[in-house]
């Protein structure tokens, strides 16, 4: 492994986990100061933190299915491990490094909870249009695949996709 993929992975890794430790301490910070009470308005009629457990997927879907939850994320993270051991080091896939970092951070972040409690804390909700309650996880999993689409749509171009292809050894 050259020493450019070692500082990628490197990076990737210490994003990785910041961005799962900043989801960890907004749900440590709501279980402590929200659960139990009622909601703390940032916006009356708009926005607040609402605490909520959910034993779905995000925005309240499927409500008691942990292990398919659980599968689910251990795929995406097996995934996500493929295509950043294919990714070029080229400045080109930062973009694309920074999707994946988020996405598996979102789905670690969740699964954490799922693991450790049966179920998600979220608490952010958008009153205004009663938009289901979610958390910092689910922002990261939502604003990296708005992200990948446009990427893919509009800044890689076919060829530099091709690095990722299931290749048969000859």
């Amino acid at each position: 492994m050259t020493k450019q993929k070692k500082s990628m992975l490197a990076s990737f890794v210490i994003g990785f986990i910041i961005l799962v430790g900043l989801d960890q301490w907004t749900k440590g910070l709501v279980v402590a100061h929200l659960k139990g009470n009622g909601p703390y308005v940032i916006w009356d009629g708009v926005f607040e933190f609402l605490y909520s457990e959910n034993r779905g997927a995000a925005f309240g879907m499927m409500q008691e299915k942990q292990l398919f939850f659980f599968l689910i994320a251990l795929a995406v993270l097996g995934a996500v491990a493929y295509l950043m051991l294919r990714m070029p080091t080229d400045r080109k896939y930062r973009p694309l490094t920074v999707c994946l970092m988020m996405v598996s951070a979102g789905a670690v972040g969740n699964m954490i909870d799922r693991v450790s409690q049966g179920y998600v804390v979220d608490f952010l909700y958008f009153k205004l249009i009663n938009f289901p309650i979610f958390n910092v996880a689910d922002c990261y999993v939502t604003i990296a695949a708005a992200c990948l689409v446009l990427l893919i749509m509009i800044y890689y171009k076919d060829e530099d996709m091709a690095c990722f292809a299931l290749k048969k050894k000859e």
